[in-house]
């Protein structure tokens, strides 16, 4: 507190003190940091964790280079990213049910060909069950495409609806408003540190012309300039400590909400991985029915024999046994 009088030309302890805070620490933007290497060397909050909450304390130049981007304002642009992402995700997942909902509309199509359907014997039954396949197959890949769209197309797009991006505007606004308080706070502190170095300099002159009998100021008069840098003093601390209080409850805020949004984000990246997971697994059990759709037709190919073929063609189209002879004269 600035409550003790002072000999005239002496550096006020309040002066002394913010020019080793100057020395000490950097104010970017309305937020004091130390300088390098100056005062205790500063703990991750969460070591190796590569937390949010401990890599977006200063503010970032945007892509321009012409306005600064607040930390926290980062963390949020991920965010909206990350429903950006999954939104195209699942935009992927239903081209993909288009295309595998054409290819069994095709395939079912093409099983009722009556191409080669004349085609007899074990060959002619290989055949009709390699068409039959397809139309089994088409089945295969429509049910593929009806669960793509209910686990993994569906959820993606439903994950976090539209409330999601009201909730980010609220951690938006009450972390800017927070900044707001903070760039509020500094203005007053410089403006205090102004008032109180007029003050200074005010009592400094008096007492220089009272000592050298340049002006009638009385002892009186250098009492109530005194007695103003006192109070200019107090004010600034004043000040100062609610700058400090407003930065505190900022660095409180900015800690929680941050590692909120790092557990949103490993949600979302989990819920995602998980939904793929489910594409994948549905694309094998896809190929594994697909195959069950083809080993009649691989039995029926390795039953195929020309022999027997030619055998039951003979018997039901023969025009008779007996063969042409010489004539005779």
């Amino acid at each position: 507190m600035f409550c003790t009088a002072k000999p005239p030309g002496s550096v006020s302890p309040a002066k002394r003190q913010i020019k080793e805070v100057k020395e000490t620490k950097i104010t970017i933007n309305c937020v004091t940091f130390p300088l390098p290497g100056e005062g205790p060397e500063q703990q991750l909050l969460k070591p190796d964790e590569w937390s949010y909450c401990d890599y977006f304390w200063t503010d970032k130049k945007d892509p321009q280079g012409t306005t600064s981007l607040p930390g926290f304002e980062v963390l949020l642009q991920k965010q909206l990213k990350g429903k950006q992402m999954q939104k195209e995700m699942s935009e992927f997942i239903h081209e993909r049910i288009k295309i595998e909902e054409e290819y069994a509309k095709n395939l079912s199509k093409l099983s009722l060909s009556p191409l080669a359907a004349q085609e007899e014997g074990t060959l002619g039954e290989a055949w009709t069950q390699l068409k039959k396949s397809l139309h089994d197959e088409a089945e295969v890949h429509l049910k593929f495409s009806n669960k793509l769209h209910s686990e993994v197309e569906k959820p993606l797009l439903t994950f976090r609806g539209d409330n999601f991006k009201k909730d980010l505007k609220k951690y938006d606004h009450h972390i800017a408003d927070l900044r707001k308080q903070l760039a509020s706070r500094y203005a007053s502190v410089e403006k205090a540190r102004k008032a109180l170095a007029d003050r200074q300099k005010d009592l400094e002159v008096k007492t220089q012309q009272l000592e050298i009998k340049l002006s009638n100021k009385t002892e009186e008069d250098i009492k109530k300039a005194r007695r103003k840098s006192t109070q200019a003093g107090d004010d600034l601390m004043r000040c100062v400590d609610l700058y400090n209080q407003t930065q505190s409850k900022w660095f409180e805020e900015m800690v929680t909400t941050s590692m909120e949004l790092e557990k949103l984000e490993v949600e979302r990246i989990e819920w995602i991985q998980q939904h793929l997971r489910q594409y994948t697994t549905l694309r094998h059990e896809t190929d594994m029915f697909n195959q069950s759709t083809v080993e009649p037709v691989d039995q029926l190919l390795q039953n195929v024999d020309p022999a027997k073929d030619r055998e039951l063609w003979v018997k039901e189209n023969n025009t008779g046994e007996v063969r042409p002879v010489d004539m005779d004269i």
